[in-house]
């Protein structure tokens, strides 16, 4: 492991200044870390290294000049393949979309550009973000860099391989019901789902989010200030905000957090998973917290009613292809979706009607606590060719009830590594905090961080 990737975004850019380091020397560091891991964990699309060293070329001459966009300039990044880059094709990570290049950058796209980040790559999704897991028809099968027989999750898959590969120190996926801290749990990062319209997103929908998958919790903060600002395209977009991101000192004494140990519904969390989360509470604890046991905020009907509103909007979709196209859609993916047909309109109506449920029970918790802490996943791992931990089309949402509530109420909430299971593989937990209280759970995970000794594993390439 090249010592120039186990440092954070702050340390890459101090070096920067001093002119100990060049941002082409770095990308050069990168760069062999990817061509020793990436055969095996299959986690980027559009890889371009030579246009990678173009952009690292430039931004070198620009920290010698002392003429830099950003705090984002010289630190490669990848974005997820559903963030529109101008000129590159969004194939959504299916062989059913027509490949047309994008006519503009995305908001995040663009935020990053604009500090001058060295954007080397996109990272793979399944087929229209649909699943927690790296299994899709157009991309390859990504997998777990900790375990190459085991899922990264998803539907982030790419960047969390990426990230915990060592891919560079930044990440940037989306969440709309996990999709950023499940495959954060089980590939052993740090992942961030901010408030709503903290980052801003072009399409945005009900409960759909993008954050920043990293390593370090400080890289995650410092990426905030470029992601957070407005962007009319998203009509989530929050005002614009004057936060220290980088301020993430803390002290938890006197805080109430809520210990969610079931989810209400569900895969039930492993014993190994509860262990682990019970340990990292203990944590907390120790520091002045008062941890209380709460319970779940999701029942059966709303998770079910979810399940009903997605399929009937999804099929709504794709009902209008042609049966050719329908057919190169994931079977899994178009299993789930034929369900959609038969969800009348006041059905669909009831079930949307259920995230609303979950911002009542959200909001309701939050007046006894001040924050949440929880599994992120509630299983430790699964095959990576399986779509989901259930592998069942029928049964597809069982693992997302510790993380889809928070997408709804539209709270902050992260997942960082709280230990690893017997067989190897990575536990997340969860840190939820109230809405728009975004610093705070950055806090938060920053102190877990430092008391749980940080990163102190990375995954090796295999051998031959």
């Amino acid at each position: 492991m090249n010592e120039l990737l186990t440092l954070t975004i702050r340390q890459v850019r101090d070096l920067y200044a001093r002119k100990s380091l060049s941002p082409l020397e770095y990308w050069q560091a990168v760069e062999e870390r990817i061509d020793a891991f990436e055969p095996y964990v299959q986690a980027l699309y559009l890889y371009d290294p030579e246009n990678a060293r173009a952009q690292a070329k430039a931004s070198t001459e620009r920290w010698q000049k002392g003429e830099t966009l950003g705090i984002l300039d010289g630190i490669p990044v990848t974005l997820k393949e559903l963030i529109a880059t101008k000129g590159d094709p969004v194939p959504l990570g299916t062989k059913a979309v027509e490949l047309v290049p994008a006519a503009e950058d995305a908001p995040i796209a663009a935020r990053c550009r604009e500090d001058g980040a060295v954007i080397f790559a996109k990272t793979t999704c399944p087929d229209y973000g649909m699943l927690s897991s790296g299994l899709s028809s157009f991309h390859k099968l990504s997998r777990n860099p900790w375990d190459l027989s085991q899922n990264p999750g998803g539907s982030s898959a790419g960047a969390s391989a990426a990230a915990a590969a060592g891919f560079g120190p930044l990440h940037i996926g989306t969440d709309i019901g996990g999709s950023v801290r499940l495959p954060a749990g089980w590939t052993g990062i740090f992942g961030f789902k901010p408030s709503q319209g903290r980052i801003p997103v072009d399409p945005y929908y009900v409960g759909r989010c993008a954050g920043p998958m990293t390593r370090f919790v400080e890289d995650a903060a410092l990426s905030m200030e470029p992601l957070s600002r407005t962007d009319w395209r998203d009509g989530t977009s929050l005002p614009p905000n004057a936060f220290d991101w980088l301020d993430l000192d803390i002290d938890v004494r006197g805080l109430k957090i809520g210990l969610m140990l079931d989810a209400g519904t569900g895969l039930a969390a492993e014993d190994e998973v509860k262990e682990a989360v019970m340990a990292a509470a203990r944590l907390f604890e120790q520091a002045g917290a008062e941890i209380v046991p709460v319970g779940p905020v999701i029942t059966r009907a709303m998770l079910d009613g979810l399940d009903n509103f997605w399929r009937a909007r999804f099929w709504g979709d794709i009902a209008g292809m042609d049966e050719e196209r329908q057919s190169l859609i994931l079977p899994y993916i178009f299993d789930w979706a034929k369900g959609g047909a038969h969800v009348s309109g006041v059905d669909a109506v009831r079930g949307f009607n259920q995230t609303i449920e979950m911002r009542k029970t959200c909001g309701k918790l939050f007046t006894t606590v001040d924050a949440v802490i929880s599994p992120t996943n509630p299983v430790v791992s699964y095959p990576a060719d399986w779509a989901s931990p259930t592998n069942d089309p029928a049964a597809p949402f069982e693992h997302i009830a510790f993380t889809v509530p928070w997408n709804m109420s539209e709270q902050p909430a992260s997942s960082i590594n709280c230990g690893f299971s017997k067989s190897g593989m990575p536990i997340g937990l969860q840190i939820v905090g109230p809405r728009y209280a975004d610093p705070f759970v950055l806090k938060l995970s920053k102190a877990f961080e430092t008391w749980s000794g940080g990163v102190a594993r990375w995954p090796e390439p295999p051998k031959g």
